[in-house]
């Protein structure tokens, strides 16, 4: 029973119009508590665990420590760049390293202080600045300053505190791609107004063109060093599976052929370590509904296809508004005709939807790095053809089914009346 306000609200429903026998519900709890124990602990698999050892990453973390080092000796370090794909070990290390900064500085009394913050999440340079501040015990609205106001406090607050503050940026490319390099070029100035404290950047970013995106002016004030992850290959899963799953199962749970399927479909997509660590823990979750007594091979396949749907879900969630716009073009025109679309075609639908939105579409060259970048995330199959002595062109089509898109963004704020809005472009056209 809930209380909601000052009335009581029963949730009992009379069994026979249309509920499911709680007595049915208690049958899948009993049978889920009495069934064979394949987890000791399913945390250990999750992407925010952080172990004692990061196997085939102590080259990158010998480095990074060297380079964060000097802060140690009250000295201002060199700006670093992290570049590598998703599941490649970046964040993982990066908070290893500064777990143990941290602690060294407590031992040597020295004056540093850190920060860690996901742009993504984040979204915007005022959430990212509040951050700072927050950090720093400097008091920000949520909303209702401007930009310039948050920096502002954030940089008296900083030079109050009289500390050597590093400020880790994890997914840096999401927030410059939509929003602009500002904020990398404000932090990076930043240095030269400061009298008490000294400020040093450490950026992640999962795309390796970055840098294109950055003004001449930031790659000047950044002027740091770079360090790229490569992928894992499938012996190298296989060990960091392998060392999870000793203390994620319990003895005897996991066979040999599946933890060895987990490493090989992950090596297969780009090396992602997040994926093989999904697929072993929803496998193992999938093993334990059917009540069996191993993780098999077969449940992996069948982690697989749950967590192929879902990925693709979130990946388009998680678009910025403009890459949706882009999706959503496509989606319109493959409704249209599924014989594939060209890039001024997809340029003409998506300046229409952004005048619906009340946006201001981005340029041509930038509408096609987007395109370029659903490509690279399989969402899009961009395919240069011939058209004979007409040249060459790209012809561009969903790799996701319309159906999954409108699932997704029907529940969005803005776009949800843009799924049956008919662009009066191809109205004309047809």
């Amino acid at each position: 029973m809930f209380s909601r306000g000052r009335r009581a609200v029963t949730t009992q429903t009379p069994v026979g119009e249309g509920v499911t026998d709680p007595a049915s519900l208690d049958d899948v709890f009993d049978r889920f508590v009495s069934c064979t124990k394949l987890f000791r602990d399913r945390e250990v698999l999750r992407h925010d665990y952080l172990p004692l050892r990061l196997p085939h990453r102590e080259e990158q973390i010998h480095q990074l420590g060297l380079t964060v080092a000097p802060l140690l000796k009250s000295a201002r370090g060199s700006n670093i760049f992290i570049y590598g794909k998703t599941g490649t070990g970046k964040t993982a290390v990066v908070k290893y390293v500064l777990n143990r900064l941290e602690f060294k500085a407590k031992e040597f009394n020295a004056p540093i202080r850190l920060c860690y913050v996901n742009c993504r999440l984040a979204g915007s340079d005022y959430r990212v600045f509040a951050a700072l501040c927050q950090n720093l015990g400097v008091q920000v609205p949520f909303t209702g300053l401007s930009v310039g106001e948050v920096f502002d406090r954030f940089r008296t607050g900083l030079d109050v505190a009289g500390v050597l503050f590093m400020v880790v940026l994890d997914e840096a490319d999401a927030l410059i791609k939509t929003k602009g390099d500002t904020l990398l070029y404000e932090l990076t100035r930043m240095n030269e107004v400061l009298k008490k404290s000294k400020i040093t950047l450490v950026g992640i970013s999962n795309d390796l063109r970055l840098k294109e995106f950055l003004d001449p002016r930031v790659l000047s004030s950044l002027s740091g060093e770079e360090m790229v992850f490569r992928p894992y290959d499938a012996g190298e899963l296989k060990n960091i599976l392998a060392e999870r799953a000793r203390v994620a199962f319990v003895d005897g749970a996991l066979t040999d052929s599946a933890l060895g399927l987990c490493a090989a479909l992950a090596a297969a997509e780009h090396g992602d370590a997040r994926r093989a660590l999904d697929l072993l823990r929803v496998a193992g979750e999938v093993a334990e509904r059917k009540t069996s007594s191993a993780v098999t091979e077969e449940h992996v396949r069948e982690a697989e296809k749950h967590i192929e749907h879902n990925r693709v879900v979130e990946a388009l969630g998680n678009l910025t508004l403009h890459s949706k716009l882009v999706t959503l073009s496509i989606f319109h025109l493959d409704k249209a005709s599924s014989k594939g679309a060209i890039t001024g075609e997809i340029s003409e639908v998506y300046n229409e939807l952004s005048g619906e939105l009340g946006v201001a579409p981005l340029t041509q060259r930038r509408l096609g790095s987007l395109i370029n970048e659903l490509d690279a995330m399989g969402l899009l199959n961009a395919k240069v053809v011939s058209m004979g002595r007409y040249g060459r062109t790209k012809k561009i089509r969903l790799e996701i089914s319309r159906t999954i898109i409108r699932d997704v963004f029907v529940g969005d704020d803005r776009l949800g009346r843009l799924i049956d809005h008919q662009p009066r472009c191809l109205t004309k056209a047809h």
